[in-house]
């Protein structure tokens, strides 16, 4: 009897103690696992930031040009209308 209440005294708390840190490691387990899912959505939306400022400075290129020739287009409508005079 009293062998019986000895090993369920020591038993239980060291099955006890091996589920807590068998739960902490299953637990630091999934929290790699949602980190890493997090990191990968970040460096998407990285990648896509990226993407999108490359299309703006192009698009910024491109409008800086067509200024520059509307520009050199008003100089010249200037001059023109300036010998009219």
């Amino acid at each position: 009897m009293y062998q019986d209440v000895f090993l369920a005294a020591f038993f239980f708390p060291a099955v006890a103690v091996v589920l807590v840190f068998f739960m902490k490691y299953v637990s630091a387990i999934l929290q790699a696992r949602v980190r890493l899912a997090q990191d990968e959505a970040y460096r998407e939306i990285a990648n896509k930031g990226v993407a999108a400022q490359a299309e703006t400075a192009a698009a910024i290129a491109s409008m800086t040009a067509m200024l520059a020739d509307m520009q050199s287009r008003l100089t010249g409508v200037e001059k023109v209308l300036r010998e009219v005079e």
